[in-house]
């Protein structure tokens, strides 16, 4: 495979202040891949805003809707469907790894003095020596479980159609599949490190793999206080659009507890409150009546609903419960407010203040995905999306129940590669969720909310130094609890060893995430000839990968995968 993707690192300052250039040893500084650009998808700045509850340009929290995503995000609705063993966690602190090298020392407290971070010399006895490793050996992002990107692409497809590269994003691809990663007892996360050679000298695929607990038992879950915010504009006509809406509204209604509550705003050229924050208790019919009456009309004012929603929603506010908006639409916004930014500049306050989530749930062949996102980053919540009866029956047994509690807040993660091993390496996607490595511990800094029955895969396309044994990598994430707000960590280590094996033969999960990943890298950089990620396979040979390893693990998504794969190949000609 060619290089000539590669880019030299840019000129940084160094420990002593003086600026070097990529050309330093390569055991001091890395080379990275590049990463394509997409215009209009901005990147987490990392900077926290304003008092309270900080909200960053990336804010990670999305809630994207169908209707589906509606019961989704009522995921109330049913019981959850649903690490390395040499992980290690600390409260508050660094996290170690093994071996000569110290671990990913992710970054210092904000609150250190700029001495942190510097080499601490040789110790005595069994202490290792301490060493920072340089900030182009850091890989930070904030969490994401969005999958609202593959459902968006298979539809296109099922079409005729290549998706638009733009809304291709490699880690909802990824996150779309089942992993059989271990799970943690209580909140939080476990953490797993592997991987496995690729074809390409030198070249590996590395996972980092985040599970949180399952969920709990219905019973079991705080309240819910959920106000659907539901399009009936024109474009919501479709079949597979409001229909689909109603349905999942109707069959979530059945199935939530008689404690919750359910408010309902529609909204086309204006919004409306159909109905007030309800108590279900002996009000189902009242919930069935008002979802029966929704009919399509006009335009689409997404800036009125969602204004309205919120309102709706602080109304409505109940302590002790979990308040969500649910959005379900195909976000193309015609008229008044269009903008993300200005859409949500309205009801950010109450975000903060009362910690009312959104869940996006997208509908449609044609739909706003770009809006859809940054309503969701910003209104401190994902996203899913919903084409068909199957998918939204996926989205009530598996994805609700993950979607109603949460276990983790503002989470992020940090990769230290080790400069003695690694020469290489590209984050493949999470490319508008970046944060600064200095502010990974710093907790002002927004990261993303995680349910539980949740998994977050990362993958690395990592070129290793010919020769080199040893640590590898040391992948650490860090949250908050979700009610004392407390900071903790966990971290789990790789060992040049871990790698020995070819990625085909690997375990199957890697293999579905290698072809998932493979897949989305040449829709969005490739026009869907094929990636130039290491190792890559044209598609036509990844659709073959994907039946192997459905049929020996009797996976239907996996089978989709493969179905999709083909309709790509096809159309790229």
């Amino acid at each position: 495979m060619g290089n000539d993707h590669i880019r030299r690192p840019r000129r940084a300052v160094g420990r002593g202040g003086t600026e070097h250039s990529g050309r330093q040893e390569r055991a001091d500084r890395p080379e990275h891949l590049g990463r394509p650009e997409h215009p209009g998808r901005p990147g987490r700045t990392g900077r926290p805003e304003g008092p309270g509850r900080p909200e960053g340009p990336g804010r990670r929290g999305r809630l994207r809707g169908t209707l589906l995503g509606l019961t989704l995000a009522g995921g109330l609705l049913l019981t959850g469907c649903s690490g390395s063993d040499g992980s290690h966690s600390s409260a508050d602190g660094a996290a170690r790894g093994s071996g000569g090298y110290a671990g990913p020392l992710p970054a210092p407290n904000p609150t250190a003095g700029a001495g942190q971070g510097e080499p601490d010399g040789e110790q005595t006895g069994d202490a290792r020596r301490e060493i920072a490793p340089s900030p182009d050996y850091l890989s930070t992002f904030a969490l994401d479980v969005d999958t609202a990107s593959y459902g968006y692409a298979r539809r296109a497809l099922a079409d005729g159609r290549l998706p638009d590269p733009s809304t291709v994003r490699p880690e909802e691809f990824v996150n779309s599949f089942r992993q059989d990663y271990r799970r943690p007892d209580g909140n939080g996360f476990s953490v797993t490190v592997d991987g496995a050679r690729t074809r390409d000298e030198d070249w590996s695929l590395v996972r980092v793999g985040l599970a949180t607990r399952t969920a709990a038992p219905d019973g079991e879950r705080p309240p819910a206080a959920l106000t659907f915010v539901i399009d009936v504009s024109g474009s919501m006509g479709e079949p597979g659009r409001l229909d689909l809406a109603k349905d999942s509204l109707g069959v979530m209604t059945d199935r939530l507890r008689d404690d919750d509550s359910v408010a309902l705003v529609t909204f086309s050229d204006e919004a409306e409150t159909v109905l007030p924050m309800t108590r279900l208790g002996h009000h189902r019919g009242r919930v069935h009546d008002a979802i029966g009456g929704l009919e399509p009309t006009e335009s689409t004012n997404l800036g009125a609903g969602v204004r309205t929603g919120y309102d709706t929603a602080v109304k409505g506010l109940r302590e002790g419960a979990t308040n969500r908006v649910v959005l379900i639409s195909d976000a193309l916004a015609n008229t008044g407010e269009t903008d993300a930014d200005t859409i949500l500049e309205r009801v950010s306050g109450a975000r903060r203040e009362h910690g009312i989530t959104l869940f996006g749930v997208g509908v449609g062949s044609e739909y706003g995905d770009a809006l859809m996102e940054r309503l969701a980053d910003k209104g401190d919540g994902h996203t899913t999306y919903v084409s068909n009866d199957d998918e939204a029956r996926k989205v009530f047994c598996e994805q609700l129940p993950a979607n109603i509690d949460l276990t983790a807040r503002d989470a992020k993660a940090q990769v230290a590669f080790d400069p003695g091993t690694v020469r290489q390496f590209r984050l493949i996607g999470y490319d508008d969720r970046q944060v600064a490595d200095q502010d990974f511990r710093d907790d002002r800094v927004d990261g993303g909310e995680i349910g539980p029955g949740h998994t977050v895969t990362a993958l690395y396309a990592v070129r290793t130094r010919p020769g080199a044994s040893g640590h590898l990598a040391t992948a650490s994430v860090r949250w908050l609890d979700p009610r004392t707000r407390t900071p903790h960590e966990e971290s789990g280590q790789l060992e040049t060893g871990g790698l020995d094996g070819d990625l085909w033969t690997s375990a199957p999960r890697l293999q579905v995430d290698a072809v998932a990943a493979y897949f989305a890298d040449a829709l969005r950089t490739g026009g869907g000839r094929g990636s130039a990620l290491p190792g890559a396979l044209p598609l036509s040979e990844l659709a073959g990968r994907a039946r192997t390893v459905a049929s020996a693990a009797e996976d239907g998504a996996v089978r989709d995968l493969a179905d999709s794969v083909e309709r790509a190949s096809r159309l790229a000609g």
